[in-house]
């Protein structure tokens, strides 16, 4: 198949400067066929639309590179590198419009990057939209020569470029520097789709630098792209300069009035006088305002527990009346209770105005006192995540306690994944789709949020599914928040679920990020398998499903861990998720992934899994695995649920037998 004339040019560039090997595969141009959104038909309204999209991209000619329309059902984005020329940005575009068509026939979505530029169509609206998914990196397979320099170097200049093109006007959002490291340059570039506020570019070039943290780390050169965003650095010159800007037009052309001498000099000296008055006023201002704001925060007490709890009551916007949401669920009837959890029922309602919600009461007697109900609305009101449930108010009236969500039709992946009848909806696309939404939803918890929170009871009833089958992560009454600089914490209060605890925490106390790593490796290898980890069966035999796992993947029989309803699945993709799932429930804490390495190994098949090692030992119990677990420091008693009875704390439990698995 003959090169394009961009394609060729790209890789003679590669060879004279000696970038390879790259750590991938395949070089630009990259397509991602987005299977998610289905398929269109030849000679099909959708295709005509389509055709007429390209084409008017094909043969318009724009100033900044950024081409954006839309005709009938479908939406087209196209975006150059910032510092091409119209000519060269249109020819880009016009070598992407042949090419998406030959290489995604007949998707309805589907994105393709060149090195040069980036073009996407869907059938959704896709402007105004940070979109980091089907992202794809090149990466230079040569180390820095001064590593711990230049990685410092790269990160601040890359920080300094996510700001800077953050900034760019409607038209463009582009921005490049250069800096000196040691005996090494290093040149960068970062740009956004300028249909982006500046947060959200400033965000999409954030997930997509965590995304390739990893691959990146030590690396002379590297290249990430996304459909909304995109950064590169390397350390020769690869980016053109800007052009300057026009001069403004002048608005008279009147002669400037004639220096008369000496008048005109007095003139200039009081003017600079006056000036110089004026700048060294504001600075005194200045200086006093910050000598007083820091002798203010340095005589201020921190706020006491009281205070604490009662920051709730400031969030007036999201606080409801009882009356109404007593009105939108027929008064808590049974007809409208879409289920019960530890620590209460859920009921769907309808507001007056005609949208659906879902409705958390908690239960008067449950292990969820006052302080669990105003953390999960103080940390849910903040967060904002397609994989996130989003919280839309609360009501706090005697002793009724209620969270209204956002109502998710299709319930949580329980109700699916463990069904004998359900499952088979479940089929292996979704089902992938599903545990990336998921990961990514942690990624944002422990690092793109402007918090940082480990859930600590993430399981299969925890996470909802809208009704295109999208995961959203819910019930944050058991979070924590960590300060960004933070990653560790222990606890005399455990809380969670029994089959989901990492043991550093169940056993210890202890819990960080990775508490949650461990919980996601569970539930991955869950939904592979529809079966619990607590009771997985193996024809007549009853254990825990992370040990047959293990033990499969050691025999070389991972295999058998499948459920048969995904077997038409990729065989090489499942695979890959269970060695990924068997990462995340190592023993040793350390060893574990982050979420932003989870998230680049099932994004990415040019990143090398290491090898998983042994679990961590298993705890057999009498307790529920099911059971939200809540130790009270002080009495050292369990409550698992509305109605049960008091039982071992975890302390006492931690005598039990173990098992290494």
């Amino acid at each position: 198949m003959a090169m394009s004339y961009l394609e060729l040019t790209f890789f003679l560039s590669c060879l004279l400067i000696q970038l390879v090997p790259f750590t991938v595969a395949q070089y630009f141009p990259k397509e991602e066929c987005i299977s998610d959104r289905g398929n269109y038909t030849d000679n099909s309204t959708y295709q005509a639309d389509l055709n007429s999209l390209l084409t008017s991209f094909s043969n318009t000619q724009v100033e900044y590179g950024f081409y954006n329309s839309s005709v009938g059902e479908v939406n087209g984005i196209g975006l150059c590198r910032g510092d091409l020329t119209p000519d060269t940005c249109r020819s880009c575009i016009n070598n992407s419009s042949q090419d998406i068509r030959r290489l995604c026939p007949n998707y309805k979505e589907a994105v393709l990057y060149y090195d040069l530029c980036m073009l996407r169509y869907s059938d959704r609206s896709i402007f105004g939209t940070v979109d980091t998914s089907h992202s794809y990196g090149l990466v230079n397979g040569q180390n820095f020569s001064d590593i711990d320099r230049s990685v410092q170097d790269r990160d601040n200049l890359l920080l300094d470029l996510q700001e800077k093109a953050a900034s760019g006007g409607p038209l463009l959002k582009y921005a490049t520097n250069e800096t000196s490291s040691g005996s090494e340059t290093i040149y960068a570039l970062a740009q956004c789709t300028p249909d982006l506020e500046d947060q959200e570019c400033s965000n999409c070039l954030a997930v997509l630098n965590s995304f390739y943290a990893d691959s990146f780390k030590y690396k002379q050169g590297g290249d990430a792209k996304a459909p909304s965003c995109n950064f590169r650095y390397e350390i020769y010159s690869f980016y053109d300069p800007l052009p300057d800007a026009p001069a403004p037009s002048p608005t008279n052309s009147s002669p400037p009035p004639p220096n008369d001498g000496t008048t005109g000099d007095g003139k200039s000296n009081r003017t600079r006088t006056v000036i110089i008055v004026v700048i060294a006023t504001v600075v005194s201002v200045i200086l006093v305002s910050c000598i007083c704001i820091c002798i203010f925060l340095r005589m201020r007490k921190p706020k006491d527990k009281d205070e604490r709890e009662d920051e709730i009551l400031s969030v007036e916007s999201l606080q409801f009346s009882l009356g109404p949401i007593r009105n939108a669920t027929n008064n808590f009837s049974d007809s409208n209770k879409l289920g019960q959890g530890g620590f209460g029922a859920v009921y769907k309602g309808t507001l007056s105005n005609g949208q659906d919600i879902a409705v958390k009461r908690l239960s008067k007697g449950s292990g969820q006192g006052e302080l669990e109900f105003k953390n999960e609305v103080l940390l849910v009101a903040k967060l904002q995540h397609r994989n996130l449930v989003r919280l839309l108010g609360f009501c706090l009236e005697g002793i009724e306690r209620l969270l209204i969500y956002e109502f998710v039709p299709n319930t949580s992946l329980d109700h699916f994944l463990f069904d004998p009848i359900k499952r088979s909806q479940l089929y292996w696309e979704r089902r992938y789709k599903i545990i990336v939404g998921i990961a990514r939803g942690l990624l944002y918890l422990h690092e793109d949020s402007r918090l940082r929170i480990i859930h600590r009871d993430l399981k299969a009833s925890n996470v909802l599914l809208d009704e295109e089958m999208n995961p959203k992560i819910a019930d944050f009454g058991m979070a924590r928040l960590f300060s960004l600089d933070q990653t560790q914490g222990d606890t005399s209060r455990i809380v969670g679920t029994y089959g989901y605890m990492a043991p550093e925490y169940a056993m210890h106390g202890n819990f960080s990020v990775k508490s949650d790593v461990f919980s996601f490796g569970v539930l991955v290898l869950e939904i592979i398998s529809s079966q619990k980890n607590s009771c997985f069966r193996n024809g007549e035999n009853v254990e825990d499903l992370i040990s047959f796992a293990w033990r499969s993947w050691r025999d070389g029989s991972a295999s058998n861990l499948i459920d048969p309803s995904v077997s038409s699945g990729s065989r090489s993709e499942i695979m890959r998720c269970i060695h990924i799932g068997l990462l995340c429930v190592q023993e040793n804490v350390a060893d574990r992934p982050t979420m932003a390495s989870v998230v680049l190994m099932l994004s990415s098949y040019s990143i090398t899994l290491p090898l998983p090692s042994q679990p961590a030992f298993f705890m057999h119990s009498s307790m529920d695995p099911e059971a939200p677990l809540l130790q009270d420091s002080d009495s050292g008693v369990t409550k698992s649920s509305d109605n049960a009875s008091p039982r071992m704390s975890v302390k006492d439990a931690s005598i039990t037998e173990l098992h290494p698995r």
